[in-house]
C-alpha cells in the first residue's frame, strides 16, 4: 500500500487484521518525507481459513485504505506463484540463469514459455521441460506484426514479463497491450550509458566500474522505475571483450535478483521510481 503520509495509518491497517484474525508475520515501512510526504507499506500476514475470508477482508480494506485513507492498495497470496513469461534474443546466461533458478525453486514463479526472435537456445529451453516460441523479428521500423504475434502468446498467460537480454525495443502499443509489468536487464549502470553498446562505450570512457540495471520497461528508452543494480570493478587492462565477460556475471544477478522481488511482491512503484522491501 502507498499514498500520502498522515497519523494512524499502521494503527488503521493492524486493527482490520486483527479484527479478521490474521496474525501480522512481519510490516515494512517508509516515509520520505516524515513532514507530509508519501507513506509506503508492506505487510505480510496469516489467516485461516484465508481463502474464504477474502472478500470480507478486502471490502473492509477497501473502506479503511482507500475511502478513509486515500491509499492505494493490493492483497496477494503468497502460495499462488507468479506466471512469468521470458524474452530472449541471442545471449543465454540471463535466460539459462533464470531457467536454473526456477528450477531449484529458487524464485516463487512459473515459466509457462520463452519466446525468442532467434532459435539458437530452443533446445536449452526445451531441456527445462518449457514451451519454446520462435516469433522472428521484422527488419525495419515496423515491427507490429512480430510484436502482434508476441502478445498473442502472452495474453491471459502471463502475471509478469521478463527481457532476458531481449535485444529488441518494444512500442508503447506493445507495452499497453500486453497489459503486464515488464521487466528489463540493461547490461549498464544506468544512467550511464543508455542504449546500445554500453560496454563499448564504458571503455572508450576509461571506466573503473562497471555494472548492469534492473528496471520495468516504459514507452521512455531505459528511463523505467529502477529495480535493482550491482557494479563490478575494472581496469584499464580490461578489452572490450573482457567488460562484456566479467559484466555478464553481473547482469544475471542483478536480474534474477529483480525479479525475485517482483515475485514476492516487494516492490511499490511509485512514478518513475520504486521501494524495494
Amino acid at each position: 500500500m502507498h499514498g500520502a503520509d498522515r497519523p494512524g495509518i499502521v494503527a488503521a491497517v493492524s486493527q482490520v487484521l486483527a479484527e479478521h484474525g490474521a496474525n501480522i508475520v512481519s510490516l515494512d515501512q517508509h516515509t520520505d518525507d516524515p513532514n507530509g510526504g508519501r507513506f509506503f507499506q508492506r505487510t505480510v500476514f496469516t489467516l485461516p481459513g484465508l481463502v474464504v475470508g477474502i472478500p470480507a477482508l478486502e471490502a473492509e480494506l477497501q473502506s479503511v485504505l482507500a475511502e478513509d485513507l486515500g491509499m492505494t492498495w493490493e492483497l496477494n497470496q503468497r502460495a499462488e506463484a507468479k506466471r512469468v513469461i521470458i524474452l530472449a534474443s541471442r545471449s543465454d546466461h540471463c535466460l539459462l540463469d533464470l531457467l536454473w533458478r526456477h528450477r531449484r525453486g529458487e524464485i516463487p514463479m512459473t515459466i509457462p514459455m520463452v519466446i525468442s526472435n532467434h532459435t539458437d537456445m530452443a533446445e536449452d529451453v526445451r531441456g527445462f521441460g518449457i514451451p519454446f516460441f520462435h516469433v522472428p523479428s521484422v527488419t525495419g521500423p515496423d515491427k507490429s506484426e512480430s510484436e502482434r504475434k508476441i502478445v498473442e502468446l502472452i495474453k491471459g498467460n502471463a502475471d509478469a514479463v521478463v527481457l532476458a537480454r531481449y535485444m529488441q525495443i518494444l512500442s508503447s502499443d506493445f507495452l499497453r497491450e500486453v497489459g503486464v509489468p515488464v521487466i528489463n536487464i540493461h547490461h549498464s549502470f544506468l544512467p550511464a550509458f543508455i542504449g546500445a553498446g554500453p560496454y563499448k562505450k564504458a571503455k572508450e570512457r576509461g571506466v573503473k566500474l562497471i555494472g548492469a540495471t534492473a528496471h520495468y520497461v516504459t514507452e521512455e528508452l531505459d528511463e523505467g522505475p529502477i529495480i535493482e543494480q550491482d557494479v563490478i570493478r575494472v581496469s584499464h587492462a580490461d578489452t572490450a571483450s573482457d567488460l562484456q565477460r566479467k559484466g555478464a556475471y553481473v547482469e544475471r544477478e542483478v536480474l534474477s535478483r529483480a525479479v525475485l522481488a517482483h515475485c514476492e511482491d516487494r516492490v511499490i512503484r511509485d512514478g518513475n521510481q520504486t521501494i524495494v522491501f
